[in-house]
Order: structure tokens, then C-alpha cells, then sequence
């Protein structure tokens, strides 16, 4: 039997014009090996399989080819090339952090690094998951990392930059590393498959890309998975079964009968989801990414943030026109709630249900509303009063002359006020906003209420004191010290009135607490608890009470 290679290995990159997704850094790199300005030390991080280690190696074979190309790659044919590709180069050495992360390990490093290369100008050490030496092995690694011998250089790789101590980022060039975005990875597919002689179906390479989440070594291990699932014809259909991954179907099924309001149909739909052994919080995650790729095809701006195929991307576009942008706002905060309860729900199943049922709910509820608004506003205008010139105002009765002032009072536009000020009452009574916000608008809106009220000392006071939060159904969580202070602050309505009219949403709720933990540093206030406070300091202070039958006064 063949040895059989895996794709990532197979089809790793050998030039930095082959590295993909990667370009800026590979450009840099290359830079900085033509006008021979080379750092001591490099950091390379970023998430896994994004091609760190690959890029250190080729960096590494590249400063010590004997013959570069005219674009600044490696020949591959001179000694220095040929060693290093067969494994048997002495100039570049390879460490595995996780596994040699002692001091111990870091001493035989630095006495290696005195010795100077055999081929080539540098010897080139390259230290994977640098992050899990521990810290006396970074200390230890600092003084060589510092000041090194002319001849060696450094290039420490890692997945978790935050986890590297200050000292040792300090002495080093960082790059970082992106995801890899899925055009670039079902490109990258395309061309091994072509080379595999593999048939495959554009939206199968995508559905690949999409579970590997940025990662290319991920990707082509997917896709050796699926080709010895497939055989050499890649289909859409056999990925998704064979990677048990929920098919656009179900989505664009579901929200037609959301959209429709029938909540039957999409119970039922859920249901075949589950009984195919779906995890029903990946089902509603992945309505949420849905509900969101309709709304990006709104805006012919945001048509390049969709990341499907062509096919795909056209039926997206299809019922996009069909959703309106107040039904998918409030599609993708039903969506979101509902996820973030899944865990917390004590029956999981009919939570998601429910959020189906509300999401079925939404348009009929705004064909509803409309139909309510239009009838409410009749009865405004029949109940009106008369127009200002059907109004009979009688001549005034001779009288003297009288100097009057130029601003003279008008009957005639106090009654138009008047009307105009009837109209929006019941307007804003009749309509109920309900404009979606975010954390940082209800900051905003705060801090004008307490602009808005700083002729009142206390309450300005009391709003500053701690920070609102912003939580699901437009519930707005406020802390307070005590339970007076949370029932005057209850009791004052211009709150919950400014922030209304504020935030355009008059589903706003507010929910004043109390903090406990904040209240024990506060120095008391009432008898009551500076009674307690007293009991707590001595105790003999209650029996006292007692004993001469006293009254808190």
C-alpha cells in the first residue's frame, strides 16, 4: 500500500508566495532580508493552523540560501536548501516548548547557541507554544534572548501572546496573524483538489471552510475526511453528511414560515432538526448567523460580508427582499436572548421553542399594531375639536383707543397649539416605539438624565452613584444602597420618561436593586441601622433594649 500524506503536510508551503492569506507578513519579511535589517528575535502569534510555524521556517531557510531568486525566495537546490528539506540542516534548530519548557532545557539552549553555523550566515531557532515555559525557564532565556550571538536569531511562535511575560515581548519584532477568510481557503481547496484530480462542488469547498473557522490546517484536514467519505466527487450533499453539518435548507425553510407567521410549520421543522440528532443550541446559533446574512444583503455595501457561495448567496438575496429590517432587528435579539438562556433553561427545548414562537409572532403582531394605530388615529380626528374658522368670535364693543404691545396675544394660535399638543398625547399614546439600543447608547442617555436633573441635588446624586446595565427585553438593571432609596427611586417617574423619549423605545423597564455588597461599606443612616450597626460593634446593646423595654426612636 502507498504511504498515504496528509493534505497539510503534502501541500505545506515552501515559499512565502505560497503561504496563504499571509501576504503582508511575507512581504515584510522579505523587506527586511533585502535591505539586510534582521531583528535578533521575532514573535509570531496568532490562532492555530494560520501558518506561524510554516512562516519561520521558510524565514529561517530563506536568510541562509546561498542563492536567492530575484523575488527574494529560497532556491531550493543550494546545500544550505538541500539540508534543511532533508532534514539533516544544523543551522536550524526546531524547539517544542510545550515538552522542553524547564530551565534545564533552556540552559542546553544557550549553550548551543555559542556555537556558530556550519552553512549559512545564522543559525535559526525556532521555539513553538513558547508560552508554556514556565517563568523561571523565561527568565533563564532572557539574558540570551537580549544579547545574543551575532549568528543566532530567534523566532518564538504562539497561539496565546497574552500568556508571554513583558520582558521577553519587549526584546522582540511581533507579528501577528490573521484568520485565514474563506474565499482565500476555498481557493486554496479548489487548487489541491484540482491537483488530486478531485471533483468538487463550490459549495462543498465553502461548507469546509466555514467549519474549520480560519484555520488552514484545519481545512485540510476536513477535507481529507471528506474525500475518503467521497471518493474523488466532492458534493454538497455527502459533506453535510458526512461532517454533520445542518444544511442552508433547514434555515431558509424555517424562516419562510416565520415570516409567514406560521408557528405550526416551524415547530414541526425544529422538530425534524432534533430528531436528525442536531444540537439545538447549534440550531439557534446558527438561525442567529442566518437572520444576519439576511440583513448584510439589505445593503449592496455589505453584500461582500456574506462569505457563501454564488448559489447560495442568490437565494440569501431572494428572501432578504422578502424580510423586512424590523423583522430581522427583532429576529436576531430573540435569537440572541434566547441563546445566551439556553444553558440557564431548565428545559431546553421549549425554551427554543418559545423564541419560535415569538419569532412567528412578529409580523402579525406589526400587521396588528398598524391596524390599531389606524383605527385610534380615527377617533382622534372625529373627536377633534372644530377648525379655528368655524369658531365664531364676536366683534369686541367700541371702546378708546388703547396702546398695545407689538406681541399681541392670538386666540387663533393658542387654539392651534392647543390642537397640536391634543394630537401628540394621542399620538403617543396610539404609537409604541420600540427602537432597539446597545450598552454604550444607554450610557449616553444616561448621562444626559443626569444633566437633565441636576437642579435636584439628590436624585442627580443617586443616578451617579453606580453604572445601569443593559439586559434582555430592553430591561434596564440599576443598583441602589438601601431600601428607601429603591422605593423613592421607583416612585420617580421622570426616570423611566426621559430615558423613553431618549432612547425612542417605550418598552423600557426598569429594574433598581439593591447592592449588598456595596451597601456594607456604607456608613449608616436610619436608626434602624445605625441600631444594627451598634449590635454588631456590641452585643450587650440588644439585651440592654430589652431589659429596660426600649424603643428605637
Amino acid at each position: 500500500m502507498e504511504h498515504f500524506i496528509v493534505s497539510a503536510r503534502k501541500y505545506r508551503p515552501l515559499t512565502f508566495e505560497s503561504v496563504v492569506g499571509q501576504e503582508n507578513i511575507g512581504t515584510t519579511l522579505k523587506n527586511a532580508i533585502q535591505r539586510k535589517q534582521l531583528a535578533h528575535a521575532y514573535l509570531f502569534c496568532g490562532p492555530r493552523g494560520v501558518g506561524k510555524t510554516t512562516c519561520a521556517r521558510i524565514f529561517a531557510k530563506t536568510i541562509n540560501c546561498q542563492n536567492l531568486t530575484p523575488e527574494l525566495e529560497a532556491c531550493g537546490e543550494c546545500e544550505s536548501c538541500r539540508s534543511f528539506a532533508e532534514g539533516r540542516s544544523y543551522s536550524i534548530h526546531e524547539l517544542d516548548a510545550a515538552s522542553n519548557n524547564s530551565v534545564d532545557d533552556i540552559r542546553v539552549l544557550t549553550d548551543q547557541v555559542r556555537v556558530p553555523p556550519q552553512i549559512g550566515q545564522y543559525s535559526v531557532y525556532i521555539i513553538d507554544e513558547v508560552h508554556m515555559l514556565s517563568s523561571s525557564a523565561f527568565n533563564a532565556f532572557l539574558k540570551t534572548l537580549e544579547e545574543p550571538p551575532a549568528h543566532a536569531i530567534f523566532i518564538l511562535a504562539t497561539t496565546e501572546k497574552h500568556k508571554i511575560l513583558p520582558t521577553i515581548l519587549s526584546r522582540c519584532q511581533i507579528y501577528d496573524f490573521s484568520r485565514i477568510s474563506i474565499p482565500n481557503m476555498v481557493k486554496h481547496l479548489a487548487d489541491i483538489a484540482a491537483k488530486e484530480g478531485v471533483k468538487v462542488e463550490p459549495e462543498a469547498l465553502n461548507v469546509i471552510a466555514q467549519k474549520a473557522d480560519g484555520a488552514m490546517r484545519d481545512a485540510l484536514s476536513i477535507y481529507d475526511q471528506a474525500v475518503a467519505f467521497c471518493g474523488d466527487n466532492l458534493t454538497y450533499a455527502s459533506v453535510i453528511e458526512n461532517l454533520n453539518v445542518l444544511d442552508y435548507e433547514y434555515y431558509f425553510k424555517l424562516t419562510d414560515h416565520l415570516i409567514h407567521h406560521r408557528y405550526a410549520d416551524a415547530l414541526l421543522l425544529f422538530d425534524e432538526v432534533l430528531a436528525k440528532g442536531f444540537d439545538a443550541q447549534h440550531f439557534i446559533a446558527g438561525l442567529s448567523m442566518h437572520f444576519r446574512d439576511l440583513l448584510v444583503c439589505k445593503d449592496p455595501r455589505t453584500l461582500s460580508l456574506l462569505e457563501v457561495g454564488d448559489t447560495v448567496a442568490k437565494r440569501y438575496e431572494a428572501q432578504a427582499a422578502q424580510a423586512s429590517h424590523t423583522f430581522l432587528y427583532e429576529a436576531l435579539q430573540l435569537t440572541n436572548a434566547c441563546e445566551m438562556g439556553y444553558k440557564s433553561s431548565g428545559n431546553p427545548r421549549l425554551h427554543v421553542e418559545l423564541s419560535l414562537l415569538r419569532l412567528s409572532n412578529i409580523a402579525s403582531e406589526k400587521k396588528n399594531d398598524s391596524a390599531e394605530i389606524t383605527e385610534k388615529a380615527a377617533v382622534v380626528v372625529e373627536n377633534a375639536p372644530p377648525p379655528i374658522h368655524s369658531i365664531h368670535i364676536p366683534e369686541p364693543s367700541p371702546a378708546p383707543p388703547v396702546l398695545r404691545d407689538t406681541q399681541t396675544f392670538s386666540l387663533k394660535d393658542a387654539l392651534a397649539k392647543k390642537i397640536e399638543s391634543v394630537k401628540k398625547d394621542e399620538k403617543r399614546k396610539v404609537e409604541k416605539r420600540n427602537n432597539p439600543f446597545t450598552q454604550e447608547q444607554l450610557i449616553d442617555a444616561w448621562e444626559a438624565l443626569v444633566s437633565h436633573v441636576n437642579t435636584k441635588p439628590r436624585l442627580a446624586t443617586a443616578l451617579q452613584e453606580f453604572s445601569p446595565v443593559l439586559k434582555a427585553d430592553n430591561v434596564i438593571s440599576f443598583p441602589v444602597w438601601n431600601v428607601v432609596q429603591k422605593e423613592w427611586m421607583e416612585k420617580n417617574e421622570i426616570i423611566l420618561d426621559f430615558l423613553c423619549d431618549k432612547l425612542q423605545n417605550d418598552n423600557i423597564k426598569l429594574d433598581i436593586t439593591i447592592n449588598v455588597e456595596a451597601a456594607k461599606n456604607v456608613a449608616p443612616y436610619t436608626y434602624d441601622e445605625k441600631f444594627r450597626f451598634l449590635v454588631e460593634q456590641y452585643p450587650a446593646v440588644s439585651q440592654l433594649k430589652q431589659i429596660m423595654n426600649l424603643d428605637i426612636i
